[in-house]
């Protein structure tokens, strides 16, 4: 892996199912764990509607601790959750966002100027006020089941995360 002072890094995986989308996530959500600066990372999500964006995020959510049922934030635009060890999460959805007004009356830019999980679907429809993601994952649908997803590393915390994953 490159040194996190060449950045981005780039790296490209196949996830033949659904098994290895859980199985990624719950490799995130160990390192998240284990090295606790990790969880405070903005993470943005791309990819088409259906190829697997939110799916990843439940599965890392239920890894990090969350219970009960995780809904898409599509309508709310952004929704919390807390897990036992007090880790704030953020779980946007930018699909149908649309009023530039919406970022300051809704108070986005608190919520990313704090500590905490960040995880953005459709970050594009916000470009220009979200910062830069700390890992950008994009998902690709080859098939049914098989993902070919792209991790690109934009920051030092961004390196660290892919350096954790492969260990």
């Amino acid at each position: 892996m490159p040194a996190a002072d060449h950045l981005p890094i780039v790296e490209t995986r196949h996830w033949p199912s659904e098994e290895d989308t859980l199985a990624f996530a719950s490799r995130m959500a160990q390192a998240m764990s284990t090295q606790p600066d990790l969880a405070n990372s903005f993470i943005a999500l791309h990819g088409d509607l259906g190829a697997g964006k939110t799916t990843f995020v439940r599965h890392l959510l239920h890894a990090l601790g969350v219970r009960g049922r995780i809904k898409s934030p599509t309508y709310a635009v952004v929704e919390p959750h807390a897990v036992p060890s007090g880790l704030a999460i953020h779980h946007f959805d930018f699909y149908r966002f649309a009023d530039p007004r919406e970022w300051e009356d809704a108070g986005f830019r608190d919520i990313f100027a704090g500590p905490g999980l960040k995880l953005a679907e459709w970050p594009q429809k916000a470009a220009g006020r979200i910062p830069l993601e700390d890992l950008a994952i994009k998902i690709e649908a080859m098939s049914d089941d098989t993902r070919t997803v792209t991790l690109q590393a934009s920051t030092p915390r961004g390196a660290q995360l892919l350096k954790a994953l492969h260990s």
